[in-house]
């Protein structure tokens, strides 16, 4: 890892690099944490020199905020950029960075001023000049690097808005790249301010997060009314007295104008106080999002990693083995016998189904059939051994798969199971095929199961279970489980839950970054 200070030293070291291969740009004001951290990965994989600017901007400061208390780790941020991979480093001075004057007034020769119309509002109602100061700042940094491709977290939707308009009023020849918000488990998104919380009130922050997700579901259930949508987030927000809000609007994603009501894409953004600490969130309301369709065998970790790829990238996690273990569940209730079709058939013609997401990826999707909860009595051996023969009956799967394509309609979705990216969703953006060897899975499983209270597992006849179930599965004759000729295998074997889904995550960002470039070519 290099480590640069002068402006000079790194555009020479640079120049070498420029016509040879593809230099990203992370800019950050140091204190990593996870968030800067998915940037970095998300550079890594989609670039071949990646450049972490680590500079603390004074510009940015508004007379009310205190830029002595910024956090400052540098020696900490400089061994996790090591550890990470990155290839050169860019902590420049103040007076490097051409910026003069005493603390209390610090300035450049030359400013760059946004669009007021991108200014005035959300943040920039409360922090006036602060984004005149980002825009400079990383205007010089773009000019300084001349990256290919520049990487911003979406958590500050404003300022990744500003940048990209002033990237193209400026004819700056780079790529604004913008990733998902990275969460705590609580759903809180991670910044640097978070360490000013007690345990306490990271527990009530995460109601920020909880309100935006009141909104996004009534959005998902077609209410697309701006004022509807705000009133479910304030009223969210009013259960944990101590949260102050200081604004909750929703406005076009690309101008930052208000809307009236979502007709394609809005923003929904809050700022609020807890204690004297600011904290912001937002997430983006999609009227036409991608499909992520994941395929696999049983006990290929498919139903965690795609709840935390859902979770990271702000989609509907469509749990498709939930739907067929809730229907397996019910025809064993019924006592009617697995090859009586007619009668299965019958009984799912009236079927209803409703799927409620888990508060966190780490649990399980709610299921609930009839109005009744089934989501623990659907993951039982008895279940289990009987989901495949019922998978497999015509009238299940075409009334199943009705429900899938009228959750996957708007968009927005990723969903696992056996048949997702050949039969449910064969135009999805991305199709992933991920597999285990046998043993791996039994493992697995045996583990799953031992966590729900079954101690005494034959972990042999649970491997010869699963080879059973992977031949059915591969030879049934309607949609049969095999890998799309456009998927992507991944073999998750000595591989963390962590790094498979980061894994998927570079993929769609990578996908989504090529089709940019598909859609400029003339």
């Amino acid at each position: 890892m290099l480590l640069f200070e002068q402006i000079t030293e790194l555009r020479s070291y640079l120049a070498s690099k420029r016509f040879k291969s593809q230099i990203g740009l992370v800019p950050t004001m140091g204190a990593l944490h996870c968030g800067h951290v998915s940037l970095i990965q998300a550079a890594i994989a989609q670039t071949d020199t990646v450049v972490v600017s680590i500079f603390v901007n004074p510009l940015q400061f508004t007379p009310t905020e205190d830029l002595q208390k910024y956090p400052r780790q540098l020696q900490q941020d400089l061994r996790l950029c090591e550890q990470l991979g990155v290839e050169v480093i860019f902590t420049p001075t103040v007076e490097e960075m051409g910026i003069i004057g005493d603390t209390e007034s610090q300035s450049v020769t030359t400013t760059v001023v946004p669009p007021v119309t991108m200014t005035s509002g959300l943040c920039g109602r409360f922090r006036p000049g602060h984004f005149i100061g980002v825009a400079t700042i990383v205007t010089k940094l773009l000019q300084i690097v001349q990256p290919h491709r520049a990487y911003f977290g979406q958590k500050d939707a404003q300022q990744l808005a500003i940048i990209r308009r002033l990237v193209a009023d400026l004819n700056l020849a780079v790529e604004i790249v913008g990733c998902p918000i990275v969460r705590e488990k609580s759903g809180l998104a991670l910044s640097s301010r978070n360490q000013y919380l007690s345990a306490t009130e990271k527990q009530q922050a995460a109601v920020i997060y909880r309100s935006l997700q009141q909104a996004a579901r009534a959005f998902k259930q077609r209410e697309n009314r701006v004022e509807a949508l705000i009133d479910l987030v304030k009223q969210e927000l009013a259960t944990v007295p101590p949260i102050k809000i200081q604004y909750v609007e929703l406005v076009d994603p690309q101008t930052l104008q208000p809307l009236d009501r979502v007709k394609e894409k809005g923003l929904l953004a809050v700022a609020a106080y807890l204690g004297s600490t600011r904290l912001i969130d937002n997430i983006v309301l999609n009227q036409h999002q991608p499909i992520i369709a994941i395929d696999g065998p049983a006990g290929a970790g498919k139903s965690t990693v795609t709840r935390r790829v859902a979770e990271q990238l702000g989609l509907l996690y469509l749990d498709t083995g939930a739907m067929y273990r809730a229907v397996t569940w019910l025809v064993m209730q019924a006592k009617i016998p697995i090859e009586d079709q007619a009668k299965i058939g019958d009984l799912i013609k009236e079927v209803q189904l409703d799927l409620i997401p888990a508060d966190s990826p780490e649990l399980p999707t709610k299921v609930l059939i009839n109005g009744q909860d089934v989501t623990q009595a659907i993951r039982t051996p008895e279940v289990t051994s009987q989901v495949s023969a019922i998978a497999a009956q015509a009238a299940v799967r075409q009334e199943l798969v009705r429900l899938q394509k009228y959750f996957g309609a708007r968009g927005g979705v990723i969903a696992e199971g056996r048949d997702i990216g050949t039969n449910v969703f064969p135009d999805a953006e991305l199709k992933i095929f991920l597999t285990a060897t046998v043993a791996e899975r039994a493992r697995r499983r045996t583990q799953d199961l031992k966590n729900l209270g079954h101690q005494s597992v034959d972990i042999e006849q649970l491997a010869q279970e699963i080879q059973k179930r992977d031949e059915q599965d591969s030879n049934r004759v309607i949609a049969p489980l095999k890998k799309a000729d456009d998927a992507i295998e991944i073999i998750t074997d000595g591989l963390t839950i962590e790094q498979v889904t980061q894994q998927i995550i570079d993929l769609y960002w990578r996908r989504k970054a090529e089709g940019r470039g598909k859609g400029t070519q003339n």
